[in-house]
């Protein structure tokens, strides 16, 4: 009847923490083996509550799509500049620019502060203490850092699924549907939330998450080091094959269970517990070129300096500095690309560019995201009696020195190199 009228059936319970016993097994073990095993982070230092919830937020934020290992640099250098939510609202955004150069996802820093600004001009300092409001309240703030937040230092009894998270219940409960679909990312959170530890949130969280970037790790996962093994289905059906003397995800009912693998994917059995999570093929990244100039010139103290523009305030790479950059539509010849590329450069000079005194350098590729990006880098050195207004148009003129303390792109980098 339920099929019937058009609602969802009703999960298996292999795909379920449905065993009271087993739950609160598996949050001893998980929970006992945090409490030896986790790494030293300097974001899990400090532990005075309104402390605590600015150093978590601003590491969360700058572990979306990037590394720990990449992370702990840009955050000790943030924590260290701006200690406090009131110090960061009163930044500017060139400064946070500054600081965030080569960590990628630029709009992160900007929303961060944004948030900051919010906090202490609208909410009178005080952060949200609920991941429902901090979603609500925040911008930048999405349901896993909310969570994150709200669990960690505020000690809500709330989950949190990040990729890591997703990689562990998706392998705990043999989930092999497409992980980044909404039914599944749905089901995830409801998992996650009745899973979580009451006495000890945060915690728990930081454990599952520990658990998926330690040892539950995409390929060649340490599944003998792993604590929670004996509450693990996919690392039993690894060890048993079939027939299994546990309930294997073929009972799901021929095939129709929203969260079992496809049909045309099934089990394979040398992937072992690496069959979970599955993905839908990623998308091909756009491809997209570019022509960029380095204009040089001598300075007054005869050191080189080059020219740099800065992009608009939204879109891809906002507010950040580059070198003067046309887009080019795709197989332009070099004699177009010279042509285009001296017009755009006459609008900052604000006089005629003679595209033949453009040299070609080479190309730099950068890969974006969600975009494939080769820059055709050309040179052009000034007349010393060639002179700009700064105060004209966003525009500077830096050495090298201040070229790498400036907020630039890692692509703008590699053009320099």
């Amino acid at each position: 009847a339920a099929l019937l009228a058009g609602t969802p059936a009703p999960v298996p319970a292999l795909h379920l923490f449905s065993d009271p016993a087993e739950t609160k097994a598996l949050r001893w073990d998980l929970l006992a083996w945090y409490d030896r095993c986790k790494r030293d982070l300097p974001w899990r230092t400090l532990v005075r509550e309104a402390v605590e919830a600015v150093t978590l937020w601003v590491s969360e934020i700058m572990l979306q799509q990037t590394q720990v290992a990449t992370v702990i640099d840009y955050y000790n250098r943030w924590m260290q500049k701006w200690p406090t939510l009131q110090a960061l609202a009163q930044a500017s955004l060139e400064e946070v620019n500054e600081l965030w150069a080569g960590l990628g996802y630029y709009s992160r820093g900007k929303r961060l502060q944004e948030a900051a600004r919010k906090v202490v001009l609208e909410l009178a300092g005080r952060m949200p203490r609920t991941a429902e409001d901090l979603q609500k309240l925040l911008p930048g703030v999405g349901r896993y850092t909310a969570g994150a937040i709200a669990s960690i230092s505020y000690g809500q009894a709330t989950g949190v699924v990040d990729g890591n998270v997703i990689r562990v219940l998706c392998r705990l409960r043999c989930i092999g549907a497409d992980s980044s679909s909404p039914a599944v990312i749905d089901h995830l959170w409801d998992m996650a939330n009745a899973l979580v530890d009451r006495s000890r949130p945060g915690d728990f969280n930081q454990a599952l998450m520990e658990l998926g970037a330690t040892v539950c790790v995409p390929k060649a996962p340490l599944c003998g080091e792993c604590p929670v093994k004996q509450h693990c289905r996919a690392q039993r059906r690894k060890l048993f094959g079939k027939p299994a003397p546990v309930v294997d995800v073929e009972d799901c009912g021929a095939g129709d269970c929203r969260l079992c693998p496809p049909a045309t994917e099934p089990w394979d059995s040398s992937l072992g517990v690496t069959n979970f999570p599955r993905k839908a093929a990623k998308k091909q990244p756009r491809v997209a070129q570019t022509a960029t100039c380095v204009l040089e010139r001598r300075g007054c103290h005869g050191a080189l300096e080059y020219l740099l523009v800065q992009r608009p305030s939204s879109g891809l790479l906002a507010g950040l500095w580059e070198f003067p950059s046309v887009p080019l539509a795709q197989d332009l010849q070099e004699e177009k690309q010279r042509e285009l590329l001296a017009d755009h450069l006459q609008a900052w000079l604000g006089q005629p560019v003679p595209a033949e005194r453009l040299r070609l350098i080479g190309e730099v590729v950068h890969i974006f995201s969600h975009i494939h990006q080769t820059y055709v880098v050309y040179s052009l050195p000034l007349d010393g009696d060639m002179t700009l207004d700064p105060a004209s148009s966003p525009l500077r003129w830096v050495t090298e020195e201040e070229f790498h303390t400036s907020a630039v792109s890692t692509a703008m980098k590699k053009v320099l190199e």
